[in-house]
């Protein structure tokens, strides 16, 4: 690594712009850039523009890049919006195969959307990546700036050369009788502005609102505790967002509780508002709308298995823990969970009861139910004397035919159908019915004997969903010093003011600010009074109105011609 000696022989590493011990230049390059931009880090050498030689300064020197940082973050907004395109797999019906599901829905489209895992955007190897090289950029990046920021402000020196004030942008010198005289005067009136100062023979360096110069860091630090608070949610047990569908009577695992708690649907409830009962105000809404929902909830009983019991079984005969009903805005908490009540479906068909009759005499032969959550799959229902049913198939979701076949598009019983096989001493071989609602065919020719509906159970559904989340307090830590970061570095500024009584029997002052020039003006104007002294020059301003003075000469000159 090569080393740059200055003028006044400090030795400062390959990289510096500012010489850490006077403020001259060092090299040609830092010469001809702003004084803004080489005062950003103090002109001090930063790690990505002093190693470039082994891999590891590569990878350095790559995510040291704003740019790069800046890249990978547009990257993910783009693939978190085209996420939005179409529903992710949390969204779609659990019983159907995502990858059949996204391509006979969506086409070609779908199918390129479910090969790149866009289906399951937030927990695909390749969003999670993006997410780690962002989190690993602004570390980088700030350990990059960071350090090297730190160590020259800790270690600022308070004379500096005349080369560094006269590149500020408020400079100015004065000729006068007494230059010591003066700066005390000034420095005493800075102290009055909460300035802290730091005073060396002839050098005199006010310095206030360093802090703030660390606002980007803090933000950086906590967008690092966010991004670590949101990669968390997909450690098992960490975070928890699950629907649990629960009928009544029905005893289920709590999903990601590992099989350690389950849950009793002992009832559900639903009142809605009555017209001209409840309040006048629901009226209106009522006559336009039809009933609306004023409470629905699960009366629900949460079990624990005990150890040595069998995993996954729904043992009724364990203890309860508690009993409490589940109503929306009342959840069951426990063990870090929370129950919410967030749906429900109301007279869901549970069983279906038919008849055997003959179809000439209206004869009966017996009566038999099927439970469309658990029928007996090639059972026979054993009807009077000689005479039974066998089931040949069910379809809970019957959506039509397809080369012969029925299909059904769902496990779920919104439009069951069966196959049955009725036995009769006559006809021992059976004859085959298709039953379905307001369907009955004979695949097999005309039956002498038919089966009807003769009763319907139903039951109502629980849509309850499981939450647990034990990176809350990470995202809420993180987006809590974020803020702080923010507000550090928005209504803050560091400030700092030199001053230098020359041998010549000059007052030389020049002021500096990360931002808010017109802040740092203020306090040098209530510095200089009573001084008798101009306060100092803002070449900037300077240079605009000269600008703008020949930009309206010209337009003046241009005119009389």
């Amino acid at each position: 690594m090569k080393e740059l000696v200055c003028k006044c022989g400090h030795i400062n590493k390959e990289g510096s712009e500012l010489c850490q011990q006077c403020g001259r230049t060092l090299t040609e390059q830092a010469e001809q850039r702003k004084t803004s931009d080489v005062m950003r880090y103090e002109g001090m050498a930063r790690r990505s523009q002093t190693y470039k030689r082994s891999v590891i300064d590569r990878i350095w020197n790559f995510f040291s890049s704003v740019k790069v940082g800046v890249w990978l973050i547009v990257i993910t907004l783009i693939a978190s919006a085209i996420g939005t395109i179409f529903p992710q797999e949390l969204f779609i019906p659990r019983n159907i195969d995502p990858a059949a599901y996204y391509e006979d829905r969506y086409g070609l489209a779908g199918k390129i959307y479910y090969v790149l895992g866009f289906h399951n955007l937030y927990g695909s190897w390749w969003y999670m990546l993006l997410i780690a090289a962002i989190g690993t950029s602004i570390i980088i990046a700030s350990l990059d700036r960071g350090v090297p920021l730190y160590k020259a402000l800790k270690n600022q020196r308070v004379e500096r050369h005349g080369s560094f004030l006269k590149r500020q942008r408020i400079y100015s010198e004065y000729a006068i009788d007494n230059p010591m005289t003066k700066l005390d005067e000034i420095g005493a009136g800075l102290e009055k502005k909460k300035y802290k100062i730091r005073k060396e023979d002839n050098h005199l360096l006010a310095e206030k609102g360093r802090f703030s110069r660390w606002g980007p860091y803090v933000n950086h630090t906590g967008l690092i505790i966010f991004l670590i608070g949101a990669m968390l949610r997909f450690v098992p047990g960490m975070y928890v967002d699950e629907t649990l569908w629960i009928r009544e009577g029905e005893t289920l695992i709590v999903p990601g509780t590992d099989q350690q708690y389950f849950l009793e649907n002992k009832g559900f409830t639903l009142e809605t508002y009555n017209e001209g009962q409840d309040s006048e105000v629901f009226d209106a809404t009522l006559e336009r709308v039809g009933p609306v929902a004023k409470n629905f909830q699960t009366d629900a009983v949460l079990y624990k298995r005990e150890e040595g019991d069998i995993a996954g079984s729904a043992n009724r005969e364990m203890d309860p823990l508690f009993e409490q009903p589940i109503q929306v805005n009342v959840p069951l908490k426990f063990d870090g969970f929370a129950l919410y009540q967030t749906d429900y479906i109301e007279n869901e068909i549970h069983k279906m009861s038919f008849t055997l009759e003959n179809k000439d005499t209206g004869e009966t032969f017996g009566e038999f139910s099927v439970d469309l959550f658990s029928p007996e799959l090639d059972g026979v229902y054993e009807l009077s004397e000689g005479y039974q049913v066998e089931m040949m198939g069910i379809y809970p979701d019957f959506s039509g035919f397809e080369d012969g076949e029925p299909q059904s598009a769902s496990p779920l019983p919104n439009n069951p159908a069966f196959l049955f096989k009725m036995i009769t001493p006559d006809k021992p071989d059976g004859e085959v019915a298709f039953i379905g609602i307001q369907q009955n065919l004979e695949p097999l020719g005309e039956n002498e004997y038919a089966l009807s509906f003769s009763g319907l159970e139903t039951r109502d559904v629980s849509g309850l969903t499981v939450r647990k989340d034990l990176t809350l307090w990470i995202l809420a830590l993180g987006g809590a010093i974020f803020m702080i970061g923010v507000v550090q570095g928005a209504y803050w500024n560091h400030r700092r003011i030199w001053l230098k009584a020359g041998e010549d029997g000059k007052l030389y002052v020049a002021g500096h600010t990360n931002k808010n020039w017109f802040g740092l003006k203020k306090d040098l104007t209530a510095s200089f009074e009573g001084t008798d002294l101009a306060i100092p020059e803002d070449h900037q301003e300077l240079k605009d109105s000269k600008g703008m003075a020949k930009e309206e000469q010209e337009r003046g000159t241009t005119g009389q011609h």
